[in-house]
């Protein structure tokens, strides 16, 4: 009897060791530095990048406002590759990676507070759709708003961007075998299934009121682009939603004023704002919407996220009529 007793205590306890291990393990973080956090005073800021190639220019801008303190990567896929690149251009305390891959992970009470302590946070790229459905309602997200809340630098590049608005793409209906999801798709149906927006994840000061978009010439989503300003307007979220969409290997720096620079060697950023409510928005029937006001920015040149205007820019206006989109630009097209 001692022995069988013996014999389920020591399977109960295996089970126990296994369970917490598998837990312990539900996310991980990898540091480079020093392993002791230090308190400095960063300068808020937000670096909005494009995705493609890495732009050494947004990260070292990220590091200067992190002044000396602990990047820290987030992500809920992949390695800790970033953390040497980074390393290698900022004078940090630290640079490390916080892989969470699923809501256990983001529930952890010790995730929360390795962001907490972290005095830049760039969310990479990825899928947002486990950013959304990993993240969103959990201490993760909470821990990320009060280091915006309290001035803290945030970044991100792809699927990090993307993430940043208060409005969001959460490609929510996308499966593992999907492609991107195509502006033919939204502008012949504004209402397809895989258009999945969400709102209110992060809450960045300029970025209120706006969706964010990333790779966009490259990947040709300026009809996703307007379709989602269609749905956004027509389903009473916001009377006059705008958007701050960057192409691959661009960038854009905002200040704490709201003052914007754009870096990088790709095709710039596109700053659109619509100037009044879709004419056609329903399931089924290609998008009928006029009057987007479109500002076009190069590296180099900056924009106003407050007063809404650029300077050295290109100004024009697109409409979708039945589904197709005409542009201003004689010769030039929608971008």
């Amino acid at each position: 009897m001692i022995k069988t007793h013996l014999r389920w205590f020591l399977l109960l306890f295996s089970v126990a060791c296994v369970t917490n291990v598998a837990h312990a393990e539900s996310h991980k973080y990898f540091r480079m530095g020093n392993k002791e956090d230090v308190q400095t005073k960063p300068v808020a800021g937000v670096a909005m990048v494009g995705g493609g190639s890495d732009l050494d220019e947004a990260f070292r801008w990220l590091c200067n406002k992190g002044n000396g303190g602990d990047f820290l990567i987030l992500r809920a896929r992949g390695d800790d590759d970033y953390n040497s690149y980074v390393n290698k251009l900022c004078k940090a305390n630290s640079v490390a990676t916080l892989i969470i891959p699923d809501r256990e992970a983001a529930e952890a009470p010790a995730v929360a507070e390795i962001i907490r302590k972290a005095e830049v946070v760039f969310i990479a790229g990825g899928d947002q759709a486990n950013y959304i459905r990993g993240w969103k309602g959990t201490p993760v997200e909470s821990a990320m708003n009060e280091n915006i809340a309290a001035g803290k630098p945030i970044g991100g590049t792809s699927a990090g961007l993307a993430v940043e608005g208060e409005f969001v793409y959460g490609a929510m209906g996308d499966k593992p075998d999907d492609k991107d999801l195509a502006s033919a798709d939204v502008l012949a149906n504004p209402y397809f299934e895989r258009v999945t927006l969400v709102r209110e994840f992060l809450k960045i000061p300029h970025l209120e009121n706006l969706i964010t978009d990333s790779h966009f010439a490259k990947r040709d989503r300026m009809g996703r682009t307007l379709g989602f300003l269609a749905r956004i307007r027509k389903d009473g979220w916001s009377s006059s939603p705008r958007e701050v969409a960057i192409d691959e290997k661009s960038a854009v720096l905002v200040e704490a004023d709201g003052k914007a620079s754009v870096v990088g060697k790709g095709k710039g950023a596109y700053f659109l704002r619509p100037t009044q409510a879709p004419e056609v928005c329903e399931k089924g029937v290609p998008l009928t919407f006029r009057g987007i006001s479109v500002y076009r920015v190069r590296a180099g040149r900056h924009f106003d996220l407050i007063s809404w205007t650029g300077d050295g820019g290109t100004g024009y206006s697109l409409s979708v009529e039945r589904g197709k989109i005409e542009s201003t630009q004689a010769g030039k097209g929608i971008y």
